[in-house]
């Protein structure tokens, strides 16, 4: 298609093209870096907002290519005013259609929070994106630190979680986001893409059998799982270097774009902390916003222990991760890998939070705790031998698939290499699952 180019005349910084991307008609804003560093005028963040107007309005993804220095002092608080209305129509997108953001300089202040409220995230090598700049923070904390220190390509993707990947420039960039859109419609009122696939639904997936360790202790990557879950072993990764410990990727099933969210036993364990609690609610939200169905693969020994998580908030953060499934009403099936321990099992798309389906291999583990842990506290005063005897018995009788499944806790206790065919098996036969919820402004779990 030709590009339709929308306020080509308003001065400003920013320019509005309906254009394609990944093959898909999207809106784009694109904020020039050459006059200013890209600073918003009030007409520039007019532009913003008319740009997320119209993609509300005519259900087409917004895509942002930032650039900016922040409100341009020259016009004081008609600036402020204009990045104002400009992040209201933003938030008013949010949920109802994708809101992509590639970030291809430094990007300040006002600019910068429009990144915090978009779904994905990428950044260039050489960009920067942060609230406060170094010299302020240097006259109020006496730090000194370059704009790449503070929120340079490697801070943003891995520190502050802000972007999902880096890219070369902004070509790759918005390349990336056009395969990120390959996986969600233009709208909350659509089903995503399918896509056409020769890989058999049904493929058995013998590589997974000798995948988990025998130790209890062994890790694996969980990304082969996934891989073997989707067609042609492609995934598509989202915030691969932010919270290592909890992947969240796209995949297609029988060519339907599909959520992964796996505990990731090659980091930390595959244990939730802070940063793994908000990337993989935040995942949840955006899937379950655009009708993409999850697979959540569980291995994990609970909620990372220690001083400092309690006192940054792991109580709230944790509760993200917990509202984010109880309120998803897309179809969710759960795969229970190896160990599911404690509250974190619960908080990983248990049954009883809502899954739809719930599928376990002849390895898993689902109890309280650990055997060696158990017997601890329920044999404290036993010898030695008696002890090892008694996780042994822990082992035999407590921490096996089958009871859970005797309980319906879960549904079917499947072989490895049997794990996409059941899965896909199982999402066919979600296609058709509505929910319909009581209505309400929305709930007030944590954000």
């Amino acid at each position: 298609m030709t590009d339709l180019a929308l306020r080509a005349s308003v001065p400003g910084a920013v320019s509005v093209t309906v254009t394609e991307l990944g093959g898909r008609q999207v809106v784009l804003a694109r904020s020039v870096a050459d006059a200013r560093l890209g600073a918003l005028d009030e007409a520039s963040s007019e532009n913003l907002a008319a740009a997320a107007h119209l993609a509300l309005k005519h259900r087409l993804p917004l895509v942002f290519a930032l650039a900016s220095s922040g409100a341009d002092l020259n016009e004081g608080v008609a600036a402020l005013h204009g990045w104002g209305m400009a992040a209201r129509a933003v938030a008013r997108c949010s949920g109802v259609v994708p809101v992509l953001a590639a970030v291809t300089g430094p990007t300040v202040s006002g600019p910068a929070l429009l990144l915090g409220m978009a779904d994905v995230v990428v950044a260039t090598q050489d960009a920067s994106a942060y609230v406060v700049g170094p010299s302020t923070v240097a006259g109020f904390t006496g730090e000194l630190l370059s704009a790449d220190e503070l929120g340079g390509s490697a801070i943003l993707s891995r520190t502050s979680g802000v972007a999902a990947t880096i890219a070369a420039d902004e070509e790759d960039a918005l390349a990336f986001l056009g395969a990120v859109l390959g996986y969600l419609p233009d709208s909350c009122d659509d089903e995503p893409p399918t896509w056409p696939s020769a890989d058999p639904v049904d493929r058995l997936t013998p590589e997974l059998e000798a995948l988990v360790p025998a130790a209890s202790t062994g890790s694996y990557d969980v990304r082969e799982v996934a891989r073997a879950i989707g067609d042609d072993d492609e995934i598509l990764e989202l915030w691969g270097a932010w919270a290592p410990n909890l992947v969240t990727a796209f995949t297609c099933v029988g060519g339907r774009p599909t959520g992964i969210v796996a505990n990731q036993p090659i980091a930390l364990a595959g244990t939730l902390d802070i940063n793994s609690s908000q990337k993989g609610a935040r995942f949840v939200a955006l899937c379950d916003a655009f009708n993409v169905p999850i697979v959540t693969l569980v291995d994990t020994s609970g909620f990372l222990p220690g001083k400092d998580l309690e006192w940054r908030g792991i109580i709230r953060h944790g509760a993200q991760l917990v509202g984010a499934y109880a309120r998803a009403t897309v179809p969710r099936v759960c795969l229970v890998l190896r160990k599911a321990y404690g509250g974190a099992y619960i908080v990983m798309d248990s049954k009883t939070m809502g899954n739809d389906l719930c599928l376990a291999w002849p390895s898993a583990e689902l109890a309280v705790m650990g055997a060696k842990g158990a017997v601890e506290i329920l044999h404290r005063r036993s010898t030695p031998e008696e002890r090892l005897e008694a996780e042994r018995e822990y082992e035999r009788t407590l921490l096996t698939p089958w009871v859970a499944a005797e309980r319906g806790f879960v549904d079917q206790v499947i072989t490895p290499d049997e794990t996409r065919r059941e899965v896909a098996a199982a999402l066919e036969l979600l296609r058709s699952k509505r929910e319909r919820l009581r209505p309400r402004s929305h709930d007030n779990l944590p954000l």
